[in-house]
């Protein structure tokens, strides 16, 4: 007898049991951040620190994501004064036969460089990226090699590209960790989301081929604080999204790889940057307005520059938790050539919460800077004289 009870007591215990297992594990089967997407990650853009990981550093086929590192190249040739948005670009046969997405160049047509970057942007054109490509590099082939120099620069060893487009490729992969990074490389470039923000535009308006454009991320419309970045899909590498959005002094960058379907792309990357805006917060250390080094230049005119932050210094931290001791360090570029405009990128405002950096800002001049002619070098080193003869 005493048997057969405890043998009906372990049942019982079995049985009471089980449906608080299976509640624990629909529990955490429902608070899971992404569920569709093989791979995925959570950044914050000022602070480069990982929010979320999942399979974050598997290889997988970036798709139309490729197109990151192609804006990346433009933006960069654009501030270097390689290109300007104004510059007519002639199309070659080549880019005009550009299968998947595409703005349907025509060869011999000429476009702006401004409307190129639209289409790469916002329609994710792959005629328009190999346009700009062969602009700036002179053929797809090297352009493709400084796409992989530029990816091995920003020390990313799981990347390798064969297009500019994201096309099917054997040996063509990324992850998506070094994706977000690459994302936050080309979000230092600010004017980029006046352009990946779009959510609709129109090329060669008002001609009998204007086309519209629509962008390929419909969270552009539908997530507040969506300002980019890239879509993706290709039978194989399936829905992709490298997505960047802002609020409340916070920068997040989202990255999602492999998900089954548009739907559930957007559902993961959604509960991505919710979880990101939700459980942190943004706490300001320095203002755009604060002057953070004044440089002497015995040149220039003036001879003392003061150097602010191009923007506010913010941290991140998980709300709740105290505040801990920030340590700044300046890091100065390495030479001052004049004339120097106001804005000019001088060096870097960096944060640092022990041995791990957790913000980076560009400092730049608070003003304009020219060359201090003879008289004023003149009267400069007469003053200099006269104070040591009288000390």
């Amino acid at each position: 007898m005493k048997k057969m009870m405890g043998v009906c007591l372990a049942l019982c215990l079995v049985f009471s049991l089980l449906p608080l297992n299976m509640t624990l594990a629909e529990e955490k089967e429902s608070t899971e951040i992404v569920n569709s997407a093989k791979s995925a990650i959570l950044m914050e853009k000022n602070s480069g620190m990982t929010l979320y990981n999942k399979e974050a550093n598997k290889k997988l086929p970036p798709a139309s994501m490729t197109k990151v590192m192609t804006l990346l190249l433009i933006m960069e040739e654009l501030e270097n004064g390689g290109i300007k948005l104004d510059e007519k670009v002639r199309i070659s046969e080549h880019a005009a036969s550009m299968g998947g997405s595409q703005i349907f160049l025509e060869a011999g047509e000429e476009m702006t460089v401004e409307d190129l970057l639209k289409g790469i942007a916002v329609a994710s054109g792959n005629d328009a990226s190999v346009a700009m490509a062969e602009r700036i590099s002179g053929s797809e082939k090297e352009f493709v090699a400084q796409m992989n120099k530029k990816a091995k620069d920003l020390g990313l060893k799981d990347t390798h590209f064969q297009n500019p487009t994201g096309l099917p490729a054997e040996d063509h992969y990324s992850t998506a960790h070094d994706m977000a990074v690459m994302a936050r490389e080309l979000l230092l470039h600010d004017k980029v989301t006046e352009y990946t923000k779009i959510y609709d535009d129109y090329l060669r308006k008002g001609q009998d081929n204007e086309f519209w454009l629509v962008n390929t991320n419909k969270l552009i419309k539908n997530y507040p604080g969506m300002d980019g970045l890239k879509t993706g899909y290709t039978s194989e590498a399936k829905y992709c999204l490298t997505a960047s959005a802002q609020r409340n002094d916070m920068h997040m960058i989202a990255v999602v790889m492999g998900a089954d379907s548009p739907k559930k792309r957007n559902a993961d990357v959604t509960s991505l940057l919710d979880y990101g805006f939700s459980q942190y917060e943004g706490v300001k250390l320095y203002s755009k307005d604060d002057t953070m080094n004044t440089m002497k230049i015995t040149r220039g005119k003036p001879m003392h520059l003061n150097l602010s932050p191009e923007k506010d210094v913010v941290v991140l931290k998980k709300k709740n938790d105290k505040k801990s001791d920030y340590q700044t360090e300046i890091k100065m570029a390495k030479s001052t050539d004049l004339p120097l405009k106001k804005g000019a990128h001088m060096g870097w405002v960096v944060v640092k919460n022990g041995e791990e950096e957790v913000a980076k800002v560009r400092l730049e001049t608070s003003e304009s800077v020219e060359k201090a002619g003879f008289p004023a070098l003149w009267q400069r080193s007469w003053r200099n004289l006269t104070s040591f003869q009288r000390f």
